[in-house]
Formats: C-alpha cells, structure tokens, sequence
C-alpha cells in the first residue's frame, strides 16, 4: 500500500511542478508564444484560472498523500510520545550521593 501511495505521490509532485513552472509570474499563464492576442484557445485570464485551480486541486493531493503516507509510516508504532519512551528507558537515579573515597596513606 505504501508503495503505490508513494508513486501516486510522487507523480502528484512531479504534477505540481509542472504546472507550476507554466505559470507566469504576471499572472499571464501559459507564458508561450509572446503576445495575448491571436485566437488562441484560452484567453490569458482563463488559462491562468485554469492554472490556479489545477495548481489548487494537485496542491490538496499532495497534502493529502503526505498525510497518508505518515499515517502508514507510524502504523507500526506503539509509543505515542518521545517522552514516553524516554521516561522509560533510563534507570532510575538513586537518592544517595556517592561517598568519597578515603585515601589509604601508602
């Protein structure tokens, strides 16, 4: 399960950056070809609301194949908290301090 949660993960990330580097930084979207006129398919405000939204909905998959596979990562473990493993592992501390040794005069 985790490795078929990972590839989707994977081609999710590969997805997001993709579309990701599409996107112009003005806001144009699909930056190819120069100018925004000429019949093209879209105009450049819809291709860039197509961007975001596409940009959106991947960016959610992400997250949620992230969570997925920490949920799948940790479904092996029992410790609820690093503090509680610490807490019991280390041996108790005794009370009394250690005496001193006496020197023996040779």
């Amino acid at each position: 399960m985790q490795t078929v949660l990972l590839t989707i993960h994977t081609l999710i990330a590969l997805g997001l950056v993709g579309l990701v580097l599409l996107q112009r930084s003005e806001g144009g979207g699909l930056g190819i070809g120069g100018g925004g006129a000429g019949g093209g398919f879209m105009t450049a405000r819809g291709t860039a609301n197509l961007l975001t939204k596409a940009t959106a909905a991947l960016a959610t998959c992400f997250f949620l194949t992230s969570i997925g596979l920490a949920i799948l990562a940790g479904a092996g473990t029992k410790s609820t908290s690093i503090v509680d493993e610490v807490l019991n592992t280390t041996p108790a501390v005794e009370s009394t301090p250690a005496q001193p040794a006496v020197p023996t005069g040779q």
